[in-house]
């Protein structure tokens, strides 16, 4: 293969307890992107729509991951990339894990799979260190590995797969304002209180074991979070009231996707989930914020090829 177009999945990172540790790779919303071998060595941005964003190599996420792995390669070629951006920057559902893990997976296939997929997270995880400032894998994780991932440690870095109950649905409601994760970072506590580290510990494991046993009760119970969410919920408006909705509403439980503003909720069923969906946006029509919704099955395979050639 020459060139391969894929889409690379939009992500839900942090999931309510798991904060920098738990991700999910989502099925309706991600980005496009085209790769294609080149003999001039290097990376290269060659088009980029959707978002006004650095084409810059050593600027853009994706250029950057990229170089990390030719940096590993002995391949002495480059690559051009092109960039369809659907998921808008800063929206808290994984823009730049999309470009990042999306450029290694690519390259990796044209090069005929030298790299795991734990290389590749490595390789990505360069690239959110660019966005960030914080080289974390819970969103570029699912993105290459598909369903939710669990980061069991970062050094070594360690990547647990973990299944998916097949009813289960997730709701994100993206209000249009931006929250930059390197903003919402600089506001947490750097230490907590061993009462909060032993709730939080419990919710973690009963989250992974209600994701393996489908038990989506516990699912719901587990989905607290004691430590980041009461912090970072105070710059995403009417985050309390849209929680509500949604619980109200019947999901299993309600959070901040990533670093926000997007909000996510879990449900068992489709129609629950759009009903939350619903919900979700009663708070914001009411508040006044212009916002986009997205339901949508969880994505078991991450990026997909949509085509290739030679």
């Amino acid at each position: 293969m020459q060139e391969i177009k894929i889409f690379c999945p939009a992500t839900i990172a942090n999931i309510s307890c798991g904060f920098d540790v738990l991700g999910v790779a989502l099925e309706s919303v991600g980005d496009e992107m085209v790769v294609r071998k080149i003999a001039k060595n290097g990376i290269y941005i060659t088009k980029l729509e959707g978002q006004e964003l650095p084409m810059e190599t050593l600027q853009n996420v994706a250029g950057v991951a990229g170089l990390a792995l030719l940096e590993k390669s002995t391949y002495t070629g480059g690559f051009e990339i092109e960039i369809r951006k659907k998921i808008k920057a800063g929206s808290g559902i994984g823009s730049s894990a999309a470009s990042a893990s999306g450029a290694v997976w690519a390259m990796n296939e044209l090069l005929g799979r030298p790299f795991s997929k734990l290389e590749l997270v490595q390789f990505a995880m360069e690239g959110e260190r660019l966005a960030s400032g914080v080289a974390h894998a819970d969103n570029v994780a699912p993105a290459l590995f598909g369903g939710f991932t669990l980061v069991r440690s970062y050094d070594p870095l360690d990547i647990v797969p973990i299944p998916s109950p097949s009813e289960l649905y997730a709701t994100v409601i993206h209000p249009q304002i931006e929250v930059k994760t390197s903003d919402s970072r600089k506001i947490l506590k750097t230490t907590i209180s061993l009462a909060d580290g032993i709730k939080q510990w419990g919710n973690v494991g009963g989250l992974v074991a209600g994701l393996f046993t489908s038990d989506y009760a516990l699912i719901g119970r587990s989905l607290v979070d004691h430590i980041v969410e009461p912090i970072r919920s105070m710059l995403i408006p009417g985050f309390d009231d849209v929680k509500s909705a949604s619980l109200n509403s019947g999901a299993l439980g309600c959070g901040i996707s990533g670093s926000g503003p997007s909000i996510f909720a879990f449900s068992q069923g489709k129609k629950k989930a759009v009903e939350v969906a619903d919900a979700m946006k009663k708070v914001y029509q009411h508040i006044g914020i212009d916002y986009d919704v997205h339901v949508s099955k969880i994505n078991p395979e991450g990026i997909k090829l949509i085509h290739s050639s030679k």
